[in-house]
């Protein structure tokens, strides 16, 4: 689903940050930096970012390249899937975000549940693991991402707002809010209540 271009520019880009992860020499150092000044010229090229931000973006990411780790939580009550609204678009997704050093990937969705919901869970079942430059998200993104889905069952904790949602709800299949298309796609939702319909079907990937 990735356009042709991002896919190029993201090369670029990690090959730029690899490339400065090693290089000793000077003059080699500078060709990389080049590499990675034009990767941010393109993705600048389309998008609403200046190039001076995805360069500054870019810069932050240090050693070697890898592919960056987003978790969700999928959460059902009576039937219906647990949904949290984001504070700074307004579109409603699964609880989650991005994995922390020191945490294995279910318990970063676990903390991420309660930090977004205010339920505590138990993760019970990889559902997913996606490649999101793979599916139409928006906007793109200069980093590769990978999504975990994990099925969580509520274990305690009551609906409670942060300072990255403004609303906690469960929603039936047929009444889902306006998405959050950056972190979840709608085909993502109907998915996961495949998933819930029949606990026999096996992680999707990609």
């Amino acid at each position: 689903m990735e356009s042709a271009w991002l896919k190029w520019a993201k090369q670029l880009a990690a090959l730029s940050q690899n490339g400065l992860t090693y290089a000793e020499n000077p003059y080699d150092v500078d060709r990389y930096e080049k590499v990675r000044e034009i990767a941010a010229e393109m993705m600048s090229a389309q998008s609403d970012l200046s190039t001076e931000k995805v360069l500054a973006i870019l810069a932050r990411e240090e050693g070697y390249a890898t592919p960056k780790v987003d978790v969700r939580g999928v959460v059902f009550r009576d039937g219906r899937i647990l949904l949290v609204k984001e504070r700074i678009d307004g579109g409603w997704t699964l609880p989650g975000g991005w994995a922390d050093p020191g945490q294995s990937p279910s318990e970063c969705v676990v903390r991420e549940i309660l930090e977004e919901s205010g339920y505590e869970t138990q993760a019970r079942r990889l559902l997913a693991v996606y490649d999101r430059s793979k599916h139409p998200h928006t906007p793109p993104s200069p980093f590769h991402i990978y999504k975990l889905f994990f099925l969580c069952e509520i274990t305690g904790g009551s609906a409670q707002t942060s300072y990255e949602t403004t609303a906690v709800d469960f929603f039936a299949e047929d009444n889902i809010p306006e998405l959050s298309i950056s972190r979840i796609l709608p085909s993502q939702i109907a998915r996961m209540f495949e998933h819930y319909r029949n606990p026999n079907l096996p992680a999707d990937f990609d």
